[in-house]
């Protein structure tokens, strides 16, 4: 049955996003947290499924929910596992307890036991336990990790997966869910150009939440797993929420607020400083291509998106730099010399120079005109409320009009047009009548919009050639 209000691909597009969403686990599960701190927090896998890279990442995740997580290195058998964990915890700002210099020296399971009370005696509310990774399916590693888990008696046990391994994956997960248990799923390597397909359907197959998805190298390339955004990713439909959760860590609201009253005309002038500082803002968001790959309809512009030259932004941001406050604060006065001197500071040449002020000159007029714009046409978010005309007073002392027709439609008229019309959208765009705008009136109030002379230019075939 096909729903009224959605076209026959828009509703399998609905099919098929929901169908999706309960694949991938329905809900998201957020992480459990013991009554009594520390909360223990378990990670089991295969060897190179990146468990110790995402300990000092959930380590740093916590730490930014507010918590006082500590990292335990229980990984004695692989080759310097102690020593990646405390760089990748150093990086973090996340402590590590680590008594043993592993290498095959020391017992795992006493050092779990006594993190915990480690733990408790400095106050660490969160234990991230690192344990040893299986090659394949190891019985005598799988039992260690069971004995790790019987002595601490972890919160939550996170399966750490490869989204890469393919089909094996749900094979391995149904191996450690028979002899060791875990509660949770989390994905790495998402960001691979491997299909995670059976990864995505762990949730389902073996009946455990994936809680958390690392996709990136960073260590910020880590968020909890919202099965809605991830199909609306595999859709194509972007990711909206996490890029507006992303901007809002990342941007200051009170610089944004400044930047934007000077690029709409208010205080100051939009210079090339405040430029920089949303640039880098961006950058700190992550790569261009994963920010513009959350955005609605770019799955279309895949290939374009991967190619984007990230040391565009070095460059730009290296001229910049280059220049005097006085510069950057009035780019108007760089003439031919100064070009030639930013050129020279910057290792570019002055043809990139003038390329930057070029644009930067054109971005900022547009945005002005479109702001000016955007503040004349009353009714939209931001812009100016149409001033409320009085009703005009009767006048006093008027006789009777003269013409026939008028006096036969006084009466008649006159209460139509005290009562006051309802308000109707078309309104906003002043195209007046409490009823659905004519024809006639579409074709006026469009034919009179202007747009911009810079985005005019866009659109207009004669000026499309390369300048």
């Amino acid at each position: 049955e096909i729903h009224k209000a959605l076209n026959p691909s828009q509703q399998i597009i609905k099919i098929v996003n929901e169908e999706l969403i309960a694949i991938l686990g329905g809900e998201a599960r957020p992480l459990r947290f013991a009554k009594r701190p520390p909360t223990v927090i378990m990670l089991a896998g295969l060897q190179g499924s990146g468990k110790t890279t995402l300990a000092g990442k959930l380590g740093l995740w916590l730490k930014g929910q507010g918590h006082s997580p500590l990292l335990v290195a229980a990984d004695l058998q692989r080759p310097n596992a102690v020593n990646q964990l405390q760089v990748v915890g150093e990086r973090a700002g996340v402590h590590v307890f680590a008594p043993e210099p592993g290498n095959g020296v020391g017992d795992p399971v006493q050092v779990a036991r006594t993190s915990i009370l480690h733990a408790m005696s400095k106050l660490y509310d969160v234990v991230v336990v690192d344990t040893a990774g299986r090659l394949g399916i190891d019985a005598e590693l799988m039992q260690q990790a069971a004995d790790i888990r019987e002595a601490v008696n972890p919160t939550e046990v996170l399966f750490v997966v490869d989204a890469m391994i393919g089909q094996d994956a749900v094979n391995t997960a149904n191996a450690f869910a028979d002899g060791v248990g875990f509660d949770g799923v989390v994905l790495t390597k998402l960001d691979g150009d491997a299909r995670g397909g059976a990864a995505l359907s762990i949730a389902k197959v073996i009946g455990k939440p994936i809680m958390f998805a690392s996709n990136g190298e960073g260590l910020k390339d880590f968020d909890a797993f919202h099965p809605d955004r991830m199909a609306s990713r595999i859709l194509g439909m972007g990711d909206v929420l996490t890029l507006i959760e992303q901007a809002e860590k990342t941007f200051d609201a009170e610089q944004t607020a400044k930047a934007a009253e000077k690029l709409l005309g208010g205080r100051g002038e939009f210079g090339l400083d405040d430029f920089l500082q949303q640039m880098q803002a961006v950058r700190r968001m992550g790569p261009l291509s994963k920010i513009l790959g959350m955005m609605p309809g770019m799955g279309q512009m895949k290939d374009q998106i991967n190619n984007i030259d990230e040391r565009e932004i070095d460059r730009l941001e290296a001229i910049i730099k280059s220049m005097t406050p006085a510069e950057r604060a009035n780019p108007k006065i760089l003439d031919g010399s100064r070009r030639t001197r930013i050129a020279k500071g910057s290792g570019t040449t002055v043809t990139d120079v003038n390329g930057l002020v070029n644009r930067f000159f054109e971005a900022r007029k547009m945005m002005q005109q479109l702001g000016g714009q955007m503040g004349g046409v009353p009714g939209l978010p931001g812009g100016r409320r149409q001033p409320q005309r009085q009703a005009s007073k009767p006048k006093r002392g008027k006789g009777v009009s003269g013409n026939p027709a008028k006096r036969a439609a006084g009466p008649a008229a006159l209460p139509a047009a005290t009562q006051q019309p309802e308000w109707n959208p078309a309104d906003a765009f002043g195209l007046g009548g409490g009823g659905k705008p004519s024809d006639a009136e579409l074709a006026k109030a469009l034919g009179d919009f202007q747009l911009p002379p810079d985005l005019q230019k866009m659109f207009d075939q004669k000026n499309q050639g390369p300048r």
